[in-house]
């Protein structure tokens, strides 16, 4: 599959060109795009190598099947016969954060079992126990995940203290269980947006070493010069630090205005900034696809559960 992914790579720099410049069906030929191998590569084979044609019907992954029907299961079924489940298990079931973010709370005697603080690693809860960080009961809770087509004039946050509306008055009647936003899109940003209890999950996908890939449409206040394409490729430096494109191109030909972005790092408004600091205002920004889930079927404001191919999909990222 890794030499499949590469060869898939070096054929896709017409890619926001090609369909007629329909960047719906680049995002749909590329479904299941995940993380590829050596952007230096991919850099060099941008400046020193003609474009070459791909099949855009070609989907690298149209063979890939899930394994079965996949399960996610609940911290009391992942507990074995006896009824025991290591403390840390039980903290990043409950949607809190990862095994080895709940080690470091532990050791810090921030959780308590029953009343009593727990600094020992490697203990063990029952089912029926009272753990609590932070004071606040931890449930376990089925993992579930929704995915959102995010409209303009939202803030992507659990609570605004200012009363303005949040992403999560779109997703209200999506599941009992507290989901919160994977990573985040500013308030005038739209597309696609991840919403889940899965802590481990949410740190996989946003961590600066492995954050799952990004792709944006860009609408600029005015047209964007071709000798530009070739700073973001190789970085600009911001306030922040060296930022850069994974890919960039024209959706069409003969729009100068409008291109595609793929980008992996997750810094806040990297994009606007990126373009910013080469003289230029993003006027609309779309995100069409993260971690290769799409908005494929949803309208602004819409969303829907994420199945067990998109799931099995995630991780193997």
């Amino acid at each position: 599959m890794k030499n499949q992914h590469s060869r898939h790579n070096s054929k896709t720099l017409d890619r926001f060109n090609k369909n007629g410049g329909n960047p719906n069906k680049f995002i749909l030929n590329n479904e299941f795009r995940g993380r590829s191998g050596s952007r230096e590569e991919e850099n060099k084979r941008w400046s020193s190598k003609p474009i070459k044609e791909s099949n855009p019907n070609k989907n690298k992954f149209s063979s890939f099947k899930p394994a079965g029907n996949l399960k996610f299961k609940t911290a009391e079924e992942h507990a074995p016969k006896n009824g025991l489940i290591r403390l840390n298990r039980f903290i990043a079931h409950a949607g809190i954060c990862s095994r080895r973010e709940a080690d470091k709370l532990i050791s810090d005697g921030l959780i308590t079992i029953n009343g009593k603080v727990v600094t020992e690693l490697g203990t063990k809860v029952k089912n029926n126990d009272e753990v609590r960080y932070g004071g606040e009961l931890l449930r376990s809770e089925k993992k579930v995940y929704v995915l959102l087509n995010k409209p303009k004039g939202f803030i992507t946050t659990v609570d605004d203290d200012r009363a303005r509306k949040t992403v999560m008055d779109l997703v209200s009647n999506a599941c009992p269980e507290r989901i919160y936003p994977v990573g985040r899109l500013d308030r005038s940003t739209t597309g696609v947006l991840l919403l889940t209890n899965d802590g481990s999950l949410a740190k996989k996908l946003t961590h600066p070493s492995d954050g799952a890939k990004k792709v944006y449409m860009v609408t600029l206040d005015k047209p964007f010069h071709n000798s530009d394409l070739m700073k973001l490729r190789k970085g600009i430096e911001l306030e922040d630090g060296m930022a850069k494109v994974d890919y960039i191109e024209f959706v069409k030909e003969n729009d100068k205005y409008t291109l595609g972005v793929e980008i992996h790092i997750g810094k806040n408004r990297i994009v606007r900034r990126m373009f910013s600091a080469l003289g230029y205002e993003v006027s609309k920004l779309d995100r069409s696809s993260f971690a290769g889930l799409t908005k494929k079927g949803l309208n602004r404001g819409q969303y829907r559960m994420l199945n067990s191919k998109d799931l099995s999909f995630l991780k193997m990222l």
